[in-house]
């Protein structure tokens, strides 16, 4: 199979030139890997194993693994509702809204980038400085008075304000900034020592600028997304780094055995057409025709920034790919997952 991997990556890569990193394990043993493309086009540094990239909107698993374990400490429950954590007003919002409708994206609450109907992330920034946009109650305006999309719990669809409300109840609950007891409470315990929030205009060494093409040039994301990441997305980390992540949430060293389970089950069908596409508390859920689960995904795409994590149960098998150039790594993802079809 890692001759799979090479030829098809080799043959993709000769198409459209990957920009990021690949790392595909089994279990302890690297099946394949590979670092190509500018981490930093201005000072013509190369993408290494080692370097940290966006997630985008995969860490919103970060923040559900955060409500997750102040569920287990007793101070929140799955039921409880968004009206009874946090003293903000939401005068258009329903009443009955609670973690889990929050978590499992079917809250029905409007978003601030509503991906429905909206498909350009970047536009929102050129009324908005993007660098004002620092903290989760920054993001309040955009959407706290806008009316509700459907009842709670009617159906599923994608909401970033959604995982904002999360943050926000974190700091509640904890007294601490939300990057921060993410940075305590999971990236610590779970080893990832090269993973972080970190600002745009201040990475620190080995992180990858994000890239946009565009007139047969090249621009960096600094205007494009939030300066800092958040609830909803935008946290760093490394291809090592995600596998420490893995092995410490899929080994009940981040949660207990019981809410683990509950984070890791499907609460939502994604598609009305499709069955077995699911989605967890902030993992996106393949099925396999029985319902039982056959892999779980960390996705995630901003300008400059894509990003997808997978863990397949069979044999334990782990696919990492971080692009900073979209497109390219969108076309090298999708070369390469039909190889993991057995699983």
């Amino acid at each position: 199979m890692t001759d799979d991997f090479s030829t098809v990556f080799s043959i993709q890569h000769k198409k459209c030139p990957f920009s990021g990193v690949i790392a595909i394990r089994r279990g302890d043993d690297l099946l394949f890997s590979c670092a190509e493309g500018l981490a930093n086009r201005s000072a013509g540094l190369a993408n290494t194993l080692a370097t940290c990239f966006g997630m985008a909107s995969g860490s919103k698993t970060f923040t559900a693994v955060a409500i997750c374990y102040l569920i287990d400490q007793g101070q929140l429950t799955f039921d409880t509702r968004l009206k009874d954590c946090l003293d903000v007003h939401f005068r258009r919002f329903d009443p009955r809204v609670t973690i889990h409708h929050l978590l499992s994206h079917t809250s029905g609450i409007p978003d601030y980038f509503d991906e429905e109907v909206e498909d350009d992330y970047e536009a929102l920034w050129k009324e908005r400085p993007n660098y004002t946009f620092r903290t989760p109650s920054d993001f309040l305006p955009l959407f706290q008075s806008r009316p509700m999309k459907f009842t709670p719990g009617l159906r599923w669809a994608y909401s970033n304000a959604g995982y904002i409300l999360l943050g926000l109840i974190v700091e509640k609950v904890s007294s601490l900034p939300f990057t921060h007891f993410v940075e305590e409470n999971i990236f610590k315990p779970a080893g990832m020592v090269d993973s972080g929030y970190y600002s745009l205009d201040a990475l620190p060494e080995r992180t990858a600028v994000g890239y946009i093409e565009e007139k047969g040039g090249f621009r960096s994301n600094i205007y494009s997304i939030p300066i800092v990441g958040g609830p909803d997305g935008g946290a760093f980390t490394t291809a090592a780094d995600l596998t420490r992540f893995w092995d410490a949430l899929l080994g009940a060293r981040l949660l207990s055995p019981s809410t683990l389970a509950k984070m890791l089950a499907s609460h939502a069908q994604r598609r009305p057409d499709n069955p077995e596409k699911g989605y967890g508390y902030g993992l996106w859920i393949s099925l396999k025709p029985d319902r039982t689960v056959r892999a779980w995904t960390m996705l995630g795409e901003d300008p400059g920034a894509a990003f997808i994590s997978t863990r397949y149960l069979a044999d334990e098998v782990e696919f990492t790919l971080f692009g900073n150039l979209v497109p390219n790594a969108w076309g090298m993802y999708e070369a390469l997952e039909p190889l993991f079809e057995e699983y």
